[in-house]
Parts: structure tokens; sequence; C-alpha cells
């Protein structure tokens, strides 16, 4: 049997597929691979599952050398910039990732930083656990109106459209989207030109491009800066397309009304100065933390794998 690395605890309708078909090794800490870990793993596997914060890096392939084990390395989740897919490819090993199961959930978890952030449900939780609440009043805790706000979409991708569906039907939101290529979607909403543009023009932002070299640090000081005073900014993409520093001083100087983050620059860290801020909704990665969701997710990296196996090509290669 072909030996397959499975690097954090799935579901275990996941682990009883995985070990039916492969001799697989379920690893059990919570934290990434290391570089030198990785590059063990790719001599000691011939299959390998990893996710978020398994540093597959060039120096690891490199690492591995001459000694590199391993054909395919069949990621959960959608995001993969902890793999270098170009040493992969160069190496010869196979990429995959599971893009089609998670956009309802990510979706999801995107319309509920929305609705936490403009109506402040955060710190009024926090003021009700406190036993700090002195009861009704017409003004209290006034937040930002939900229903007819636009909403700027970055990046108009699966997960995208999915929140600018749930926006415009379910909330009657007017729906712009920024998109470095021209597209068109089923649903009315309409591209604008730069995206500073759409930054300035938006109630609400919500960011859900994939990481990349291209994407990294999109949402800089002069993106936030566009915002308008009484805007709310959602990211539910990967940390690193924001500034980070530079949304921490935008939210402590109140040039926007608030945010709502599910995702981080350095996971599990989330900066002190972040976790000081009331006007700041802050999930821990919450984006397809649904046990359907991740079952189907680990299914799907299992299947890329079972196609390698086969010799097939890889369903959901990248």
């Amino acid at each position: 049997m072909k030996r397959l690395l499975i690097t954090r605890t799935l579901p275990d309708a996941n682990h009883a597929f995985a070990q039916s078909h492969f001799d697989t090794t379920l690893r059990s800490d919570v934290a990434g691979l290391t570089e030198t870990e990785a590059a063990e793993a790719l001599c000691n596997y011939d299959a390998i599952l990893p996710t978020l914060g398994d540093a597959f890096t060039a120096k690891a392939f490199e690492m591995a050398g001459e000694n590199l084990r391993c054909g395919v390395i069949a990621n959960f989740g959608v995001g993969y910039n902890h793999i270098n897919v170009d040493a992969a490819k160069a190496a010869g090993v196979k990429v995959s990732n599971t893009p089609d199961t998670v956009t309802d959930a990510t979706a999801d978890i995107g319309m509920t930083l929305i609705l936490s952030a403009c109506r402040r449900a955060g710190e009024g939780e926090r003021i009700v656990r406190a036993g700090e609440w002195i009861g009704w009043g017409p003004t209290q805790m006034l937040g930002t109106h939900v229903t007819g706000k636009t909403v700027g979409i970055v990046g108009m991708g699966r997960i995208g459209q999915a929140v600018a569906h749930r926006c415009h039907y379910g909330f009657g939101m007017p729906v712009l989207y920024f998109n470095r290529s021209t597209k068109s979607v089923e649903m009315p909403a309409r591209q604008v030109e730069s995206l500073h543009d759409l930054m300035a023009q938006s109630d609400i932002v919500v960011v859900t491009v994939p990481a990349s070299a291209e994407t990294q640090k999109m949402i800089d000081a002069a993106a936030l800066a566009a915002m308008k005073p009484t805007g709310i900014f959602v990211n539910i993409a990967r940390g690193d397309v924001v500034d980070e520093e530079a949304l921490i001083e935008t939210l402590q100087e109140r040039r926007i009304a608030g945010a709502g983050l599910d995702v981080y620059v350095k996971e599990p860290y989330v900066p002190e100065e972040l976790r000081a801020l009331e006007n700041v909704v802050l999930l821990p990665h919450l984006g397809t933390a649904a046990l359907e969701v991740r079952e189907a997710m680990g299914q799907m990296a299992l299947d890329n794998i079972m196609a390698w196996q086969a010799g097939k090509p890889l369903p959901q290669a990248v």
C-alpha cells in the first residue's frame, strides 16, 4: 500500500477512508509542519494530505533533493499558498486543492462578519457577558443598517459570487466588484475598473481573492484610505492579502467604522493591537468549520490521491 501522511486531524470519516486505502500516518499535532518536517515528509511518504500552515516551501523541496519520494500533495483547503507549486512541479510532485466544497460555508462566514461588524454584535456580547448592560435605549450601540447598503467584492470567483448572491438577494444590496480580469456574472452586479474605486464607492468591502504573490498586501494603506469613514471591511480570504499594520492603524484611528476578520497574517497569532480594539470582530478562521463541509473537503483531497494512485489526472489539480 502507498504510504500517506495526513498532517492534521480530520473528521473520523476521512480517517476511516484513508486507513482502508493507504498505509496511513495520522499526525495529531495542531501546529503545521516546519520546513524541515515538510522536507522529511517528502522523503518518507508517497502521498501527503496537508493544510494551511504546512511549510512546503521551495527550500523544503530543495532539502528533500534526490531522496524525494512523494508523488502527490492533495491540499485540504482552497488556499495553497503554503505550498510552492512551482517547486513541486519541478520535482515531479502533483498538487491539488478542494475548491468547490468550501464556497457556501465561506460565504456564510462572510455574511456572519458583515452582520456582526455592522451591528456591533461582538462588542454587544462582551458588554452582556461582563454584566455591563444597563438596559435598552433608543441610542444604545447604534450600528450600520445592512439592508440596502452597497457591497464591494474584491475578487469575483466562486466565493465572491456566493457572497454577492447572498447580499443582493437576501439583503437588497447593490453589488460592485473588482476583479483583475474582466468577468461576467449571472446576477445584478457592476464591475469597477480599479480597487480604489471599489473601496471608495462601497459601504461594505468583502475580500475573497486567493493568496498569491500578486495579491499579497493588495489591501494596503492607500486602499483602506479610500474607504468611507462609515465603511465596514471584511476579510475571508487570507491574512496576507491585507497590510495588517495599516488595517490596525486605520481601525485605531477610526478612519472606518469597523471590520470583521476570519484570517490573519501569522495564524494562529493575532496581534494584541487587533485584540484590544472594540470596532473589529475576530473569528478563529471558521470559514469552513462545519462537519459536513470538512468531511467533503477531506474526501475530495483523498479522491485526488486515489486518482493519482490510479495513474489518472487529478480532478482538482492546481
